[in-house]
């Protein structure tokens, strides 16, 4: 992404063009540089080798999860070097780097040099299985396609993409990519999904920047650890611009209704734009990139539309709203609550704070941190620094997490928390909550949440635990009874003045049955998902009836337990690509996923969840993760590398086809 997104550093004596370095500027950036990727750098530029037994033999290695939460006195956090390592890193890099050329020597390292170095580089153990997936997704490689390519898709195989966001651009660059005409319809005004959103003040995302961006368009220029709402945007449009897919992508656009034809083994695609014109589109496949979370979710509050003052929604954030000097109500208490009441918390004069359920929050020291300037010059310039800097962000917030949310019978039997690992993270959270509010019981008791950790989104805190220990701030755990023209009554019989309120009540639960979609024998996926109530998907892409529909974001593919939805994306998008080269190389007009596959995958997929806090909340919970008979229809049961490895290609056994002569097809053994 260098050749897309400017790098403004100033760094003194340092080339920009990484040509030559001064050795005192260099010093400075060395200090604010990770001393892993550095050492991983240094390999790559000198193709030494040594260098991984000379500095990974003072390291400890540990098995990955066993350092979250508090650790011990002794401990240090999960892959962090001891400072003497670290000194002596940048020491040796001050001494290789100094007049240096910045000449590679080894380039991507084979599987088994590399499995060395991200022991190394994460000071964990690294199993062999995660090579693969590590390789790819801290950018070293790209996806590898697993489908023999022999035949080119013909230019009437159009695919049809509906939404403009993380998904929908990444299907868009891989269709291209592999040859596929391919045309996305985005129903708003601009590209970008739930960036175009949520644009309410202090919108960030709560992943990694460095990590929750595309493996194969890695960005080494992120102002912030956390990336705000804006500059994600901006980072997908950049993409956009840098792969040409303006002239495939159809704004303001909006997909109403698709009708599968069984004789013709096609898809009828009809849309509507701005203007209100409709059109009727032929598509041989469709992905849904809509995501899951899209409407806003509005509160049926009585007297809501009596308020004399603004009322306005988070996803329907409006430019105009002023809170300067005035008295504003925050409902809610999730990712969305605090960021805007820690953003807005300077500029009003009063701020309450409503929260009927609040989350378990845990500190995050780089969530509001910009990086560093020598950071982001090592990320820019050095060897492959920016790949072991993606690698472990995505390695301590990915499969190292996934024990947390899981339930060990026997710990549960005797504890609030689900298991040692769970009791962890409660441990600090509840830590993090005694120590930020020392003399105020009465905050500790209301930010207290009765449910275990992970039952609902872990919060990573923005800010809000100080605006809460601000004079003109007040929590009420409560919830709004009713509106009248001058102010919000709760339900605990209060009445609050207001001039604002800000409703951070998130998203109505949605996969893709706001589009009226009618499969085969005449059956609608909203039916067969009970209106969205209790959606099904093979491996969270496929449904049993609807040919050649491929539902990303779908039901049991969130990565509850860590990483973020990029993931999620490149696995899902990687998947269907290879179907569709799949029905090429077999002259197959369609796939379809066989009932009992779909019933045995489902089986499977509620087994699992039973051993998680996502079923066995410890408390109740109200969560969008389940649904109103208490099934949990978001997260993955699986692990992502499992998740990935299951993606990499169709299983043909798993599928009923029909052949291009509209009959059914053997499956190719």
């Amino acid at each position: 992404m260098t050749d897309t997104i400017s790098a403004e550093v100033e760094l003194g004596g340092i080339d920009p063009a990484g040509a030559r370095i001064d050795p005192d500027s260099l010093r400075d950036v060395l200090a604010e540089c990770d001393p892993a990727p550095l050492l991983m750098s240094l390999v790559h530029l000198t193709g030494d080798t040594a260098l991984l037994d000379e500095f990974g033999s003072r390291l400890e290695y540990s098995r990955p999860g066993t350092h979250y939460g508090t650790p011990s006195p002794n401990a240090l956090p999960a892959g962090q070097y001891p400072q003497d390592v670290a000194d002596d890193i940048r020491a040796r890099a001050l001494e290789i780097l100094t007049g240096s050329d910045l000449a590679t020597q080894l380039e991507v390292p084979a599987p088994d040099l590399f499995a060395a170095m991200a022991r190394v580089a994460t000071s964990q153990e690294v199993d062999e299985e995660f090579i693969p997936l590590l390789r790819e997704q801290a950018g070293f490689v790209t996806d590898e396609r697993h489908v023999p390519v022999t035949v080119p898709p013909p230019a009437d195989f159009e695919v049809i993409v509906i939404g403009a966001g993380i998904t929908g651009i990444n299907a868009a660059i891989k269709l291209g990519q592999a040859g596929f005409s391919y045309t996305v319809f985005e129903s708003r005004d601009e590209i970008g999904g739930t960036w175009t959103r949520n644009t309410y003040p202090g919108a960030a995302v709560d992943t990694p920047s460095h990590y929750y961006s595309y493996s194969f368009e890695l960005n080494p220029n992120w102002s912030r650890y956390y990336p705000t709402g804006p500059e994600y945007q901006k980072y997908l449009l950049d993409v956009v611009a840098k792969h040409e897919l303006r002239e495939h992508i159809r704004l303001e656009t909006a997909v109403q209704s698709m009708t599968w034809s069984e004789k013709d083994q096609i898809w009828d695609v009809v849309t509507r734009d701005r203007s209100g014109a409709v059109e009727h589109h032929r598509a041989k496949a469709v992905i849904s990139a809509l995501g899951m979370l899209n409407s806003a979710n509005i509160p049926d509050v009585p007297g809501l539309d009596t308020f004399g003052g603004r009322v306005v929604h988070t996803a329907e954030w409006d430019a105009d709203v002023d809170v300067t000097g005035k008295r504003v109500v925050v409902l809610g208490t999730g990712c969305t609550s605090v960021q805007v009441v820690a953003s807005i918390v300077d500029k009003v004069s009063a701020l309450d704070v409503v929260v009927r359920t609040p989350h378990w929050i845990v500190p995050e020291r780089t969530v509001v941190h910009e990086v560093p300037a020598g950071q982001r010059w090592a990320l820019e310039h050095l060897p492959f620094y920016n790949q072991w800097f993606r690698l472990r962000s995505y390695w301590f917030a990915s499969d190292n997490l996934y024990r947390l949310p899981r339930v060990d019978p026997e710990w549960a039997a005797s504890h609030f928390s689900a298991s040692a690992e769970n009791d962890m993270v409660l441990k600090n959270a509840q830590k993090y909550l005694r120590d930020s509010f020392p003399d105020r019981p009465d905050l500790i008791e209301k930010l207290t949440p009765d449910f275990r950790p992970y039952a609902k989104r872990i919060v990573k805190d923005p800010g809000f635990y100080a605006a809460l220990r601000r004079d003109h701030v007040s929590l009420h755990r409560a919830s709004f009874e009713r509106v009248t023209p001058d102010g919000v009554h709760t339900t605990t019989g209060e009445f609050i003045p207001a001039d604002v309120i800000i409703l951070a009540t998130g998203f109505t639960l949605d996969f893709t049955t706001t589009i009226d979609i009618v499969g085969r024998d005449g059956q609608k996926l909203a039916d067969v998902w009970k209106g969205g109530e209790d959606p099904r998907a093979y491996k969270g892409v496929q449904v049993s009836g609807f040919p050649n529909l491929f539902v990303t974001s779908g039901p049991n593919s969130a990565p509850n337990h860590g990483a973020g939805h990029n993931i999620t994306s490149e696995e899902q998008v990687h998947y269907v690509v290879e179907c569709l080269q799949y029905l090429l190389e077999h002259d197959h007009a369609s796939m379809d996923v066989r009932p009992e596959v779909l019933d045995e995958y489902n089986a499977e997929v509620d087994k699992a969840l039973d051993e998680t806090v996502w079923v066995h909340t410890g408390g109740p919970v109200n969560s969008y993760y389940r649904n109103s008979s208490g099934r949990a229809i978001v997260p993955c049961p699986w692990r992502l590398v499992d998740y990935w490895t299951m993606m990499r290609e169709p299983d043909a056994e798993d599928m009923t086809f029909v052949s291009g002569t509209g009959a059914p097809a053997e499956v190719a053994r």
